[in-house]
Order: structure tokens, then sequence, then C-alpha cells
């Protein structure tokens, strides 16, 4: 039997597959939240949520925190995406603001109504997606930079304002993912350079875990040889 708790956001997405497997086959009971159609059977627990609405939030983390035996320890943000767009003059506020709702809310929501449970169990860990872009733009993508820079931002304010209460909170940069969905979205490119999505997995299942106890606050790039 587990006897500690993941939640993992956008845990069935092209990284998302990955990451659950990687903490189910550590022995963690993992609660993945998903939009709609969630998968039948598996080792993990999934419901149906709109991660934008706190409400719905609360209720994924009630069920998150629901198995006395096996407390909240860990709560991982996967849920993003990108959209293309123009340079900042071509590009209606609509479509920026839209980045941030993807990107931003979603992981502010979750972690903090999550927040008060962690302390509640001793402690435990956040881990954060963002992007390189974060870290080195491209243009023709402001919004999808921004929001990404803010959940760097974020997780960071996280990490120094919970560090006394034994939460910590880390966030990774992956580069380009090799997914079906990039592969079909980029079919000029070298996909051999890209990050397969269990190597990142396995980086965010370190940092959740105990083996990365001292680590909070850290930007950790998984580029691949992109």
């Amino acid at each position: 039997m587990a006897d500690r708790t993941a939640l993992i956001t956008g845990g069935t997405g092209g990284l998302g597959g990955a990451v659950t497997a990687a903490f189910v086959a550590a022995g963690w009971r993992a609660v993945v939240p998903v939009r709609k159609d969630p998968p039948e059977g598996g080792s993990a627990e999934y419901l149906t949520a709109d991660l934008t609405d706190p409400a719905a939030v609360e209720s994924v983390v009630s069920a998150a925190v629901s198995d006395p035996a096996a407390p909240l320890r860990a709560v991982v943000n996967l849920v993003g995406g990108y959209a293309p767009g123009g340079l900042v003059h071509e590009t209606p506020i609509e479509d920026f603001e839209r980045m941030l709702s993807l990107n931003l809310r979603p992981t502010y929501l979750v972690t903090q109504a999550a927040l008060p449970h962690l302390i509640e169990a001793g402690g435990g860990a956040v881990v954060c997606v963002s992007s390189r872009a974060a870290v080195s733009p491209f243009p023709g993508a402001a919004g999808y930079v921004t929001s990404k820079a803010a959940v760097l931002a974020f997780a960071n304010a996280v990490a120094v304002e919970y560090k006394a209460k034994g939460v910590r909170c880390n966030t990774v940069l992956p580069s380009v993912i090799d997914t079906p969905a990039n592969r079909a979205a980029q079919p000029d490119a070298d996909p051999s350079r890209w990050v397969r999505p269990e190597e990142i997995a396995t980086v965010i299942r370190f940092l959740a875990g105990e083996e990365s106890a001292p680590t909070s606050g850290a930007a950790i790039p998984v580029y691949g040889r992109a």
C-alpha cells in the first residue's frame, strides 16, 4: 500500500503520462485530475476537474488528502500549453492573457489549495514546470514566455515563503519535449536532440522525494541536446 500521495495535474498529457507512471512505479498514490474523459483503469486515481476554477481545485485537493494512510506529500504542476502568436504589437491582449490563464492560474490555484495540507503532513514538495523560453525567449510568443517566466517566479516565491514550514518548491525548465504532438508540429526537426518525457519524469520524481530534501528554489534545466 502506498504511504504517500502525489497530486499530479496534467498527468495524462505527453509529459504527464510519463510523470504519473514514474510516481506509481516508485510506490506513490497518484491522484490525477483531468479536464474531461478520465482514463479507465490503471494504477492512478483519475477525476474530472477544471483547474482554472477555485471550487473545482478545492475538490481535487480534498480527494488527494482523503487517504489518512497516504498523506499528501507532493504536488506536481504540469498543466499548461503553448499557442504561437505574432510579435507583441500584433498580439491581442486576450491572447496574451489566455496564456497566463493556461500556464499560471492552475499552478497558482492548486499550489495555494494544497499548501496547508502539505504543512499539516509535516512538509513536502511542489514541482512546477516552466520552460527554457522563460530564461531564453524566442520571438512570436510573448504570452507564452511571460506566463512561463511567471511560473518560475511564483515557484521561487513559494520556496521562500514556506521554507521554514518544511515545504520545498522547485522548477524544471524543459526545452522541446519529444512528444507526438511536437513531432507533428515540427516535421523537419531532429527529435533525437529533444528531451524525452521519461527523462523529465525522473527529474521531477527526484525533486518530489526525500532524496532532494536539501534542494528548494532551484530551476533545473532539462534540455536534452536541443
